[in-house]
């Protein structure tokens, strides 16, 4: 079957819908990107005022995989991606009021105040941990306490859970949450040995750790990433297009949305969906009833994203790190903060300091629902205190996210065997976007090339059963 005869619809033009889109359009398909709000991607929100460049969804991205390289440079955004400034390197956590700087060799974790000499040696126990069999069913917390210990986790995988996800570990699936973390117990048997053994295995795949990837942006922000991607596929993206309905039509399927005032609809032989699976329950609703339960049943906590700027002579403490995240046994009124202008360059003027607060997520989303002054300066306060900051802001910029990071909590499996055995059922939708693979830019990267070889797939059955 010709290429350019099969019509693809996408659902949403954040990174996962763009991705694919470069892919299949790259082959030669005809598509068609159906964007809601009037400019691409998504959570990628980059907004420049007075002197500071603010990112209110993702900061950065890490570079796991060599395919983020190729959509780069395909889309001419080459020499405009920058990478983290070495001194950013450090990764700070909070303990009674003071930041550690997180361990990243032995010698380090040896001399560090934010583990206790029973915490480290409890360590050493590591390899001869027994495996665990409860899979999708054994919480995050649970994983880590079992192999690392009580300490480990409230003072590490705590904060880091809240700082990747805005989410609890207490109600996270480890196995489907973290993957990689927990497959290094599936396939070596313990957590260093798969450090070392899986290193190896990444290397033949060429790619990167999250750990070991480097951290880029670009010179205008992450916005430019989809910016530049829906820039190369000019009028197959189509924006101010929000889609209402899709249902059968025959063997094709009929897309229904609002352009402005007005309903209009295409005709796609298929539609992949990358929308927030909320909202995808609401395009669906037609569809099987399970569907529908299973896409609402995901939750995605609220978060505020603060962000502030001081004079940089104000700042007491020194930034020579990415920032800093919170443990959840500190008590704080947020989760953590990005030292922005110390990480990439451009993020403010010379004599100003930039920092990206997060409030609330599935640890407290109770303060999300606070909007007044008076729960904002808490906030700044506490920041202010851990900082040694002895000014306020001169730059005070917000905003909330309703529904923020889906959330792969205990049993989120049962979502997962449902939407693969969704798309067997009904033949020529796929859904996609960061409720399925990760959430990261990285993960919707990688996850784009294997939605476009899940795709490729069906045309090609679909091609040889009408021989």
């Amino acid at each position: 079957m010709d290429k350019s005869t099969i019509n693809i619809a996408i659902l949403g033009a954040g990174i996962s819908g763009l991705a694919t889109a470069f892919w299949l359009n790259k082959q030669g398909f005809e598509i068609t990107v159906l964007e809601a709000r009037k400019e691409p991607g998504g959570s990628m929100v980059t907004r420049c005022e007075d002197g500071f460049l603010i990112d209110y969804g993702p900061n950065s991205g890490l570079e796991t995989t060599p395919l983020i390289g190729q959509i780069v440079e395909h889309v001419g955004l080459k020499d405009e991606m920058v990478y983290a400034l070495k001194k950013a390197s450090k990764r700070y956590i909070l303990k009674n009021n003071q930041l550690h700087a997180l361990p990243t060799h032995p010698v380090a974790f040896l001399k560090t105040k934010l583990f206790s000499t029973k915490a480290k040696l409890r360590l050493l126990a590591e390899p001869f941990s027994k495996k665990s069999h409860e899979g999708y069913y054994q919480s995050i917390s649970e994983f880590v306490k079992r192999r690392l210990g009580q300490e480990f986790l409230d003072y590490a995988v705590n904060p880091f859970v809240a700082g990747i996800f805005a989410g609890n570990p207490d109600n996270l699936s480890v196995k489907s949450a973290l993957p990689k973390l927990y497959q290094l117990e599936e396939l070596y048997g313990g957590l260093f040995k798969g450090f070392v053994l899986g290193a190896k295995e990444r290397k033949k795949r060429a790619e990167q750790s999250k750990q070991s990837a480097r951290m880029f942006s670009f010179k205008k922000g992450m916005q430019s990433f989809p910016e530049a991607i829906a820039d190369k596929l000019g009028d197959n993206v189509r924006y101010n297009c929000k889609v209402e309905r899709v249902v059968k039509s025959g063997s094709k399927f009929k897309v229904l949305y609002r352009y402005k005032d007005r309903s209009e609809e295409i005709i796609a032989d298929i539609v992949l969906s990358t929308v927030p699976a909320y909202h995808a329950a609401s395009i669906f609703d037609d569809w099987e009833g399970k569907l529908v339960d299973h896409l609402n049943t995901i939750y995605y906590p609220p978060v505020k994203v603060l962000y502030l700027g001081f004079r940089k002579e104000t700042v007491g403490q020194v930034l020579d790190g990415f920032g800093f995240l919170i443990p959840e046994k500190e008590n704080k009124t947020f989760l953590g903060a990005i030292w922005s202008s110390a990480i990439f360059p451009c993020r403010a003027t010379d004599d100003m300091a930039a920092f990206t607060l997060f409030v609330g997520g599935a640890r407290s989303p109770e303060l999300c629902n606070n909007g007044n002054d008076r729960h904002i300066n808490s906030v700044i306060k506490e920041f202010r205190e851990i900082m040694k900051i002895d000014e306020d802001p001169v730059f005070i910029k917000e905003k909330m996210w309703p529904k923020a990071i889906p959330q792969y909590r205990l049993g989120y499996i049962e979502h997962e065997r449902f939407f693969e055995q969704f798309e067997s059922n009904n033949p020529g939708i796929f859904l996609s976007g960061n409720y399925r693979g990760g959430i990261s830019v990285g993960d919707c990267v990688k996850n784009s090339e294997l939605t476009v070889k899940r795709i490729c797939d069906y045309i090609k059955r679909n091609a040889t059963s009408r021989l």
